[in-house]
């Protein structure tokens, strides 16, 4: 079983391709949220140099954020294209689920942050159980502010991962002390790698049945019910 891993919901574009073998081949590129021109010819470029045919792919794996709202949206008509174009069925994960899964031997809670804009973050916390981990704060959207309240009522050693807790770190530190992991984006390798032990499970679902997690109405609805609020006329 091979399974194809679209990340865009980041600034980074990332695809794998991996089985029962672990990830057979990764390619990852940050080119300014130019995902719709690079998608495609990633995903080529990455078959041509693992040697392996579009029509070899088993599932379809995708992020479905929270991120940048165009890029998940890239991502996904992507995913549901090659799903319904190859007849196979899809797996859809979190940004949040991809940025924690690198961290699952860690002792600490598990903390991925998102960059929100805004000055809010997507978060959620996770900690270590056999077998991999368990999420236990379910993702929102925040103010940084929110999350330091959040990790203060925890009182726990805690591991923070992601662009929004780099981009955010001071501030965090201000106001709880934890450790922080290098890594900015998620990755189509734990994509991947999630993927295949949900497709083990036959835990796969339909394109029309996988959704993006946004947590937060894209800008243009904000900005239209703002005015909508303020007696504006559309």
């Amino acid at each position: 079983m091979l399974i194809l891993g679209i990340e865009t919901a980041t600034p980074q574009v990332s695809v794998a391709i991996g089985g029962h073998e672990g990830v057979i081949g990764l390619f990852e590129i940050a080119r300014g949220r130019r995902h719709a021109e690079t998608l495609m010819p990633a995903i080529d470029f990455l078959c041509t140099q693992t040697d392996i045919e579009i029509g070899e792919i088993s599932v379809v794996a995708v992020d479905i954020g929270p991120g940048l709202f165009t890029g998940m949206r890239v991502g996904l008509a992507a995913a549901k294209a090659l799903a319904q174009a190859l007849r196979i069925p899809m797996i859809g994960l979190s940004s949040l689920d991809l940025l924690a899964f690198p961290h699952r031997q860690s002792d600490r809670v598990v903390v991925p942050v998102v960059d929100a804009r805004k000055g809010e973050v997507f978060y959620a916390m996770y900690r270590q159980v056999p077998g991999g981990l368990q999420q236990v704060a379910a993702p929102r959207v925040a103010g940084v502010d929110e999350l330091v309240a959040d990790l203060l009522a925890r009182s726990q050693e805690v591991l923070c991962v992601g662009d929004g807790a780099l981009r955010y770190r001071d501030e965090i530190c201000d106001g709880y002390r934890c450790e922080f992991a290098d890594e900015a984006s998620p990755s189509a390798g734990p994509l991947v790698q999630l993927a295949h032990a949900k497709a083990l499970r036959e835990e796969w679902a339909q394109p029309a049945d996988i959704h993006p997690l946004y947590l937060r109405a894209p800008d243009a609805e904000i900005n239209w019910s703002t005015r909508a609020a303020a007696g504006g006329t559309p």
